[in-house]
């Protein structure tokens, strides 16, 4: 196996950059940019809702969540929500301690517990606005529908070429 220095790595990548044409990397730059853009306005969007209503980003998703299905066990709103079980755990755990959802185990199997919203919890979660996914949907939806599977596509791509396999 041939180890690589750090000197020899750089130097790779800068070979490939070199390579890429101009015109390429212009529009690579771009779509960097666009990204980054993305991700500013989804964290400006879940610190809005954090300043506004005292819930972090994956606490609303849960609640709204919560509203939209019912009750649900803590594996499934994981699977919903694209969290790990230990995340949603604690998520769940902050969501009990401020009285705004609770676990209710089922009768005949107690390893089960059933997260539910509580009453204060569905009036909160009945205000919350809009999720950021609603408003993008909305304006993807005044969009051809070639334009929606290009758009699609290209955010597929994207994620295969930058999502960790470990992070699904």
């Amino acid at each position: 196996m041939t180890i690589y220095s750090e000197t020899d790595m750089l130097n790779s990548i800068i070979l490939a950059v070199n390579k890429m044409n101009a015109k390429n990397e212009l529009i690579i730059k771009e779509i960097a940019l666009l990204m980054r853009r993305l991700v500013k306005v989804i964290s400006c969007d879940s610190q809005k809702v954090s300043r506004q209503f005292g819930l972090t980003g994956p606490q609303s998703v849960v609640l709204r969540n919560l509203l939209d299905n019912g009750a649900i066990s803590s594996a499934d709103l994981s699977r919903i929500v694209y969290v790990t079980p230990s995340n949603i755990t604690g998520i769940i755990d902050r969501l009990e301690n401020k009285g705004l959802v609770e676990r209710i185990r089922l009768k005949d199997d107690r390893r089960v517990a059933l997260i539910t919203l509580t009453q204060s919890g569905r009036e909160l979660s009945e205000t919350l606005p809009d999720p950021i996914e609603e408003r993008f949907i909305s304006h993807i939806d005044d969009m051809d529908t070639e334009q929606i599977k290009v758009l699609g596509d290209a955010i597929n791509q994207l994620f295969d070429m930058t999502e960790k396999k470990d992070c699904k």
